[in-house]
């Protein structure tokens, strides 16, 4: 494997790609993890292609130089978002550099004027690699969702793109 600084961002190719995410989504609670409550459990074939029909949204897979795919990242409007780490790489780097191409390409080929997301509290690796990023919490909303009879607080973040 490669290192994860050295990531490209691919279009999402669903014949290819949809059978990772459903490998790399194993459980409810990792679907609500991903997704939030977009998706219902089990992923299938058909929630994953109107995913990949959404008008507006961009979706990528991460890919090594030796075309080892390690990730996903889509962006609706100015929305960044469903981000996942293959379970298997995790804690090497990957998370970083799959939202740092994301950024960057966001506010340079898209010329996106800033960048939003959410993410669940408790998803502190998260969270970490968005405040290096520069991202900045706008808000935190309690017990959003139920899932295994926890409450999940979500935290609403946002990016403004670097002056030109």
């Amino acid at each position: 494997m490669t290192f994860p600084y050295l990531l490209s961002l691919y279009p999402y190719r669903p014949a290819e790609d949809a059978p990772l995410l459903r490998a790399w989504v194993t459980t409810p609670a990792e679907l609500m993890t991903w997704a939030g409550p977009s998706f219902t459990w089990p992923l299938d074939d058909a929630q994953l292609a109107a995913y990949a029909a959404e008008p507006g949204r961009r979706i990528w897979t991460a890919v090594t130089p030796d075309k080892y795919r390690v990730g996903h990242v889509s962006v609706a409007g100015t929305r960044l978002g469903r981000v996942l780490i293959a379970p298997d790489t995790r804690d090497m780097g990957y998370g970083r550099a799959l939202v740092t191409q994301a950024v960057e390409l966001c506010f340079g080929e898209l010329g996106l004027p800033e960048l939003s997301l959410g993410v669940w509290a408790h998803n502190t690796a998260a969270i970490r690699i968005y405040e290096r990023l520069g991202f900045r919490t706008e808000e935190i909303i309690k017990d959003v969702e139920e899932v295994d009879g926890v409450r999940w607080t979500a935290v609403q973040m946002r990016l403004t793109a670097p002056e030109r």
